[in-house]
């Protein structure tokens, strides 16, 4: 079984700022998020958790798998999509002929930033990651987390679901919600 979750909130959520690779921790409230998802992950029984080595998604997993004895291992394959000169923007999805606003509203019309990602660099390094770290232990039959952020989390849910980039967001990936894809 496959679950993916997104990192608890932190104060740029809040803010609504870009944050990409930008590496914020979570706030109060997200590490309240990540505590109280901890009883659904005790009775799904996770065998191993991924996630992402930015700190905010790490500690969310770290509380979230608090004393359930699941092993977390990092991977920066499945780090946040990079934003280059767009993070640490507030509202970029508002501003009127942005990429970001593309990237959110037309996804299938988005190229990338200059210095950050587009769909096919991040395709690639977490198709890898599903192909090399995850899919062995789903074929062993295990349970597997991966705790990681919006884009990148999305980007999973393309691959294994099969949707086309036009429907990129179609899936909604909520802060500290569970969701099972396989």
């Amino acid at each position: 079984m496959l679950y993916i979750m997104r990192h608890g909130k932190t104060d740029w959520n809040a803010a609504r700022k870009l944050q990409g690779r930008t590496d914020i921790p979570l706030n109060e409230e997200g590490r309240k998020m990540a505590e109280e998802v901890r009883r659904e992950c005790e009775e799904i029984g996770f065998d191993i958790c991924f996630s992402s080595p930015l700190v905010r998604a790490r500690e969310t997993a770290e509380i979230a798998l608090k004393g359930l004895g699941v092993p977390i291992i990092t991977d920066d394959r499945i780090m946040e999509m990079s934003f280059g000169e767009y993070e640490g923007c507030e509202n970029a999805d508002l501003i009127e002929g942005s990429p970001i606003k593309t990237f959110f509203e037309d996804p299938e019309n988005f190229r990338g930033t200059e210095k950050g990602e587009n769909f096919e660099e991040l395709f690639a390094r977490t198709g890898e990651f599903l192909r090399e770290a995850v899919r062995p232990l789903l074929d062993e039959g295990k349970k597997v987390l991966i705790v990681g952020h919006g884009a990148m989390n999305c980007s999973i849910v393309c691959q294994i679901k099969n949707l086309p980039i036009k429907d990129f967001w179609s899936f909604g990936i909520p802060n500290c919600k569970l969701i099972r894809l396989e």
